[in-house]
């Protein structure tokens, strides 16, 4: 593991004396994740993909969110930034399914209302529309194509964003995959990782971001949104929670195509880009859809 061995150097003094090699961990789509020991306790070293900074991602943001979630207690505690990457308490865990996130609706959006409703203003900025430029112009100037659907969806996208503006930014985690939701295993909290994207946002791409990767179905949707405002959801924040599931979409089928051309890991990008790019379509052409565009 020699790529890890000028961390694992600059961690010693800090941490103790290493103990045992480090493992890797499987699930990173963009970065590479390790689980070490140093003396009695053990860590994650995670260390920062190729030209991630290409997607929007800032790691000064990552880093305050990442700190900032710890001490609400829905993250692992961060330990130490590393050139590359950053290091965090390992914490016994299982990774969620879509089901148990799902089972987790309220507990997960009272995280999250706790979360954006922070005084904290990150690094970044995070909203879909000006990500969808970005990836697109990051994918024409590496000579890549953008497929059809790709301005399709930015069309989609730009009727959403005149409907549900980013008025006042708050700070969101913005990638709320079921992967990047861990089940603690000694008091069966949730706990939220992976940062990176945490930028000021809509919380409303949070909420709908968790919704579509998660399979929420109507009644999940309604507890998740009761339990982040504390009440019956309204017509029309139901209708924001269907748009944001939308706009979530293209995010997801905008950063593949995006990944395809500069990462290298080894994953299907292109698949992911299709069934995200698809599953958005299939979404305009519901019936609702222009009953969300009414009632939001």
């Amino acid at each position: 593991m020699g790529e890890l061995d000028p961390i694992m150097a600059e961690l010693e003094p800090l941490l103790g004396a290493p103990r045992g090699e480090p493992v890797p961990l499987d699930g990173g789509i963009t970065n590479h994740n390790f689980r070490v020991r140093f003396g009695e306790d053990e860590y994650v070293i995670r260390r920062h993909g190729r030209d991630t900074e290409l997607l929007g991602i800032d790691r000064d943001a990552e880093r305050e969110a990442s700190a900032a979630a710890a001490q609400l207690g829905i993250a692992p505690a961060l330990v130490a930034t590393v050139p590359g990457g950053l290091v965090t308490r390992f914490v016994p865990c299982a990774s969620s399914t879509p089901a148990q996130v799902r089972e987790r609706a309220g507990e997960l959006a009272r995280a999250l209302r706790r979360f954006h409703d922070l005084e904290l203003r990150l690094a970044a900025e995070f909203w879909v529309p000006d990500l969808l430029e970005d990836y697109a112009r990051e994918v024409m100037m590496r000579g890549g194509a953008l497929p059809d659907s790709y301005a399709r969806a930015q069309a989609v996208v730009t009727r959403i964003a005149a409907i549900v503006p980013l008025a006042t930014a708050r700070p969101c985690h913005n990638d709320l995959l079921p992967g990047n939701i861990l089940l603690a295993g000694g008091d069966g909290r949730v706990l939220i990782v992976d940062w990176e994207y945490a930028g000021m946002g809509h919380p409303y791409f949070d909420l709908g971001n968790l919704a579509v990767n998660n399979d929420f179905d109507d009644a999940s949707e309604i507890e998740l949104l009761r339990a982040y405002h504390e009440h019956e959801p309204s017509d029309d924040e139901r209708a924001r929670l269907k748009l944001m599931r939308v706009v979530s979409d293209a995010r997801e089928g905008a950063w593949g195509v995006a990944q395809s051309v500069i990462s290298d890991l080894d994953f299907d990008f292109d698949g992911y880009a299709t069934e995200h790019l698809q599953r958005l379509e299939q979404a305009v052409l519901d019936a609702d859809f222009e009953e969300w565009l009414a009632a939001a």
